[in-house]
This record gives structure tokens, C-alpha cells and sequence, in this order.
């Protein structure tokens, strides 16, 4: 647990400090933007390693029962997600409707996986992750974020789309590798 929790305070600790401007106009002052975007990415990748190692050790101490319908939720509910985390890279529409794709894919991820898992682990990772999406969504339209106007033909669209679904379903097939967990066989039931 310890390594979670550490993983979480360095990975949601190193993406704070945009929403600090004169702390990481300093850094970048002092390391340069090269500098500072090799720091940033060395932490960023530290805690995201340790988030993953430390999940995968942590033990299973159960604080609540997630209800019944948490699991289909959490299942059906990831494809968009993922398409959100697609969008945050992809030019496209939804960047007119979402202000913040990426941080709205973590926080939808984040309650998902809460609303499906009732352990102190979980809680850590999602609820850590969740709690930091909202707060920089809150933070970002404080300094001034604004949608994008820039509009773009409807096949654009698809790409998010594409991608995102393709990297659901790759991430359902592998999940239990990948996290301890099968959802494929419930995904599969779903739709039989």
C-alpha cells in the first residue's frame, strides 16, 4: 500500500504544479523547457510505475460493498472513457463540447472503477486520480481554459471514436493480465 500511495502523491504531485504558475514558471526558469519537460515526464513516469506495482501488491481490505450494479456500470461505461482519452489527443468536435477531455476521461474512469471496487486500494488509486481530475478541470477554468471553436468535419469524430474503442476492447481482452481481473467473460455475457 505504502508504494501506491507514494505513486499517487508523486504522479498527482508533479501535475499539480501547472496549476501553480509562478512554482513551475521558477522551475522552468531554472531547468529550462527542455529541462522541465524531462523532469516532468521522469516523475510523472516514477509514479505512474509505482501506482501500477504498488496496485498490483497492495492487499484486498474492503471498506465498503460496492453495489450490485457497480460492475455493468463500470463495464458499459469505460468505452467512453477511453474515447474522452482519445479525444484529448485527436482533433475533433468533442473538444467544442469537453473543455477537458483527459481530465473528464480519468474522472469517469476513476468513478467507475469506485463504483465497482469497495477495497483501500482502489480507493487510493481512483479516488486519488479522481479527486486530482476534478480539482485540475476546476483549476484549469479558474486560469482561463476554454473550449475549442475550431470546427472540424463530423469524420473527424471518428477518430476519437475509433481509437478509443479499439483501445477499450484491448484493454478488456487483457485486463486480467494486465490487472488481476477478467471483464471480458462479463462483457461477453452482456451482449449473449
Amino acid at each position: 500500500m505504502v508504494l501506491l500511495s507514494i505513486g499517487v502523491v508523486v504522479f498527482v504531485g508533479i501535475h499539480l504544479l501547472p496549476s501553480a504558475p509562478a512554482l513551475r514558471d521558477r522551475a522552468m526558469a531554472r531547468l529550462g523547457a527542455r529541462g522541465y519537460r524531462g523532469v516532468f515526464s521522469l516523475f510523472a513516469l516514477t509514479g505512474l510505475v509505482l501506482m501500477i506495482v504498488g496496485m498490483s501488491r497492495a492487499p484486498t481490505i474492503p471498506l465498503w460493498s460496492p453495489p450490485s450494479w457497480g460492475f455493468t456500470a463500470s463495464v458499459l461505461g469505460m468505452p467512453f472513457a477511453f474515447i474522452l482519452l482519445a479525444a484529448a489527443y485527436a482533433p475533433s468536435n468533442l473538444k467544442r463540447v469537453i473543455r477537458h477531455p483527459m481530465l473528464s476521461g480519468v474522472a469517469l474512469w476513476a468513478a467507475l472503477h469506485l463504483l465497482s471496487n469497495g477495497d483501500l486500494a482502489s480507493l487510493v488509486l481512483f479516488g486519488g486520480l479522481g479527486a486530482f481530475s476534478v480539482f485540475d478541470i476546476v483549476s484549469a477554468n479558474r486560469r482561463g481554459a476554454e473550449r475549442s471553436r475550431r470546427r472540424l468535419p463530423l469524420w473527424r469524430d471518428l477518430i476519437p471514436v475509433s481509437i478509443g474503442l479499439i483501445a477499450f476492447f484491448l484493454v478488456l481482452h487483457y485486463h486480467q493480465w494486465l490487472f488481476g481481473r477478467a471483464v471480458l467473460p462479463f462483457w461477453q455475457a452482456l451482449w449473449s
